[in-house]
């Protein structure tokens, strides 16, 4: 893929984003690649255009974000039906999802332009909340988390695989992930690490009650309900670490594997189990 037009979306908080916008689109002009940006970064270069992140992704063969995992995450949230390949630049240190860090970007431009980027096909959550006013499924990458919020006290969520009830936790929530989410809340939480090819779903209960209740790993073809019991408190859906939904009791959450997927782009030569050994630190044995 050597894409002729690409989107540039930064993170406007992170303290380097304008600099490194700027050296980008520099980067970008020298090859002749025509760069859209959405308003927001627009303006971390003094520049005022009028353009959503949808209008660059219905343009642009190729999204760059700059910022970091979390970037990304709200990049994918707000592409609906614009799905787009993704290129992540980090502000920092290297992320989960983004593959090169910012003293990096010429290198990563010329691995654009040159069109020698490497994809990974990321399996996506449709999340679906019946008897509730939410219009459109919610698409996230990551997980799916239902959470007690801030009442300090366990909440009871009735979980069933393809129908088949699976049980009713009793713990401060429930996180339903990607192999992409598998390396983050679902991994604090004591999940495992799913390989981003694998296309299977993990549920991890967050602090349950019963010790003997541990993450599960179903099929890619799984749907999982979720229905809330118990009126005392309320229990919240965040998608990505969207905004929360407050759910009534008795509505039924589903969470299945979308039918699209993102190809996650990575320079040659970064993996992902490299990516796992530098963040999580593995060095092997000792003795």
């Amino acid at each position: 893929m050597r894409p002729k037009t690409v989107g540039l979306i930064a993170h406007t908080g992170k303290p380097g984003s304008p600099a490194l916008v700027r050296a980008v689109q520099e980067e970008f002009a020298r090859a002749s690649v025509r760069v859209l940006m959405e308003s927001a970064t627009a303006a971390l270069v003094n520049e005022s255009v009028e353009q959503s992140l949808a209008d660059i992704a219905h343009e642009a063969e190729l999204l760059v974000v700059l910022g970091g995992d979390g970037t990304i995450l709200s990049v994918v949230g707000q592409l609906g039906d614009q799905i787009r390949p993704i290129f992540g630049i980090n502000v920092g240190s290297l992320g989960f999802l983004t593959c090169a860090a910012s003293s990096e970007h010429a290198d990563a431009v010329r691995c654009i332009v040159q069109g020698e980027m490497v994809f990974s096909q990321r399996s996506l959550l449709e999340v679906t909340v019946a008897g509730e006013a939410v219009s459109d499924p919610l698409i996230g990458l990551n997980d799916a988390v239902l959470s007690r919020g801030e009442v300090s006290r366990l909440i009871r969520l009735q979980t069933r695989v393809n129908g088949e009830l699976l049980t009713e936790f009793n713990a401060d929530g429930l996180i339903i992930a990607t192999p992409t989410g598998s390396t983050a809340y679902s991994l604090s939480a004591g999940g495992p690490i799913l390989a981003p090819e694998s296309g299977a779903l993990v549920i991890t209960p967050i602090c349950p009650h019963v010790l003997t209740n541990r993450s599960i790993i179903v099929g890619e073809d799984a749907v999982v309900d979720v229905v809330p019991s118990g009126r005392d408190h309320p229990i919240y859906l965040t998608v990505d670490g969207r905004e929360p939904i407050r759910l009534d009791p008795g509505v039924t959450v589903t969470v299945r594997k979308a039918a699209r997927e993102l190809p996650l782009a990575a320079m040659p030569g970064v993996s992902f189990f490299g990516v796992v050994r530098q963040k999580l630190r593995w060095r092997g044995s000792n003795v």
